[in-house]
């Protein structure tokens, strides 16, 4: 399928491992050139390198806090003007702890809105003039199914992540007119290592063992199994790609079917 992505500018970020590095690979061997950022510079610059070296395209890296506003504003414009433009932005940050509500403090409750909606929020304060200039653009947010089907143990994540998803659909709706599509997806039981966390935290708290933990995650999954990064990155690059003309406002799950809901 001609996707229609070659020499466009993408930026991912938390791009150095799980679902972000998975995007950005898949975005790179559709001919994208790839703007890559993450809090750790080992790690995302070894991301990055191997990247580069299998798809032979451009990339651009820099580690940074996506907490920081004025972080984020000097990464899209180093992108800007390295490359000339941007085209795609898929916003992406790590999860909040698992952790149940009661267990919860304030600046626990701070820090996952900055890290989880205002991350995004600073990333389409940047990125939506260039697209408007050159009428063309993709913003992708990546939440979770927590937005449809909230998750044990993952309350901030439930609830701030689904201010996402009004967001998605308000800057849809406002950016539309300027050819600038926004979409949010929303993965399920993938295996990352927030995953394996996330089994760790359960099994503890069932005094049971992680791979057992696992094995569950996948059984609730129509599929019985959990997920691979490189299938969730597939469905960015459709987003991303030509072929998504017609598709904003959206949020599509790629969770193997584990949500039940209509």
């Amino acid at each position: 399928m001609e996707t229609g992505l070659r020499e466009r500018v993408a930026i991912v970020a938390a791009s150095s491992q799980g679902l972000g590095r998975a995007t950005a690979e898949a975005l790179a061997a559709e001919g994208a050139r790839v703007a890559m950022c993450a809090r750790t510079e080992k790690t995302l610059r070894a991301a990055a390198d191997a990247i580069r070296q299998k798809h032979k395209t451009e990339v651009f890296e820099h580690a940074f806090d996506v907490t920081h506003p004025g972080a984020v504003q000097a990464f899209v414009a180093a992108v800007a003007e390295k490359f000339g433009r941007i085209d795609i932005c898929v916003t992406n940050a790590g999860g909040p702890p698992a952790k149940n509500f009661l267990s919860l403090g304030m600046e626990e409750w701070r820090k996952a809105v900055e890290l989880n909606f205002l991350s995004v929020v600073s990333f389409c304060q940047a990125v939506i003039p260039h697209m408007q200039r050159q009428r063309w653009g993709r913003i992708i947010t990546i939440t979770s199914m927590a937005v449809k089907q909230p998750v044990p143990e993952l309350i901030l994540s439930n609830a701030v992540r689904s201010a996402v998803v009004g967001l998605v659909r308000s800057l849809a709706n406002e950016f539309g007119p300027d050819g600038i599509l926004v979409n949010n997806v929303g993965p399920g039981y993938t295996a990352t290592d927030r995953l394996q966390e996330l089994a760790a935290t359960r099994a503890l708290a069932q005094g049971i063992s992680a791979e057992e933990v696992m094995q569950r995650f996948g059984a609730e999954a129509a599929l019985q199994r959990v997920g691979d990064p490189r299938e969730f990155a597939d469905t960015v690059v459709f987003l991303a790609s030509e072929r998504a003309s017609y598709v904003t406002g959206q949020t599509i799950l790629v969770d193997g079917g584990a949500y039940k809901g209509l």
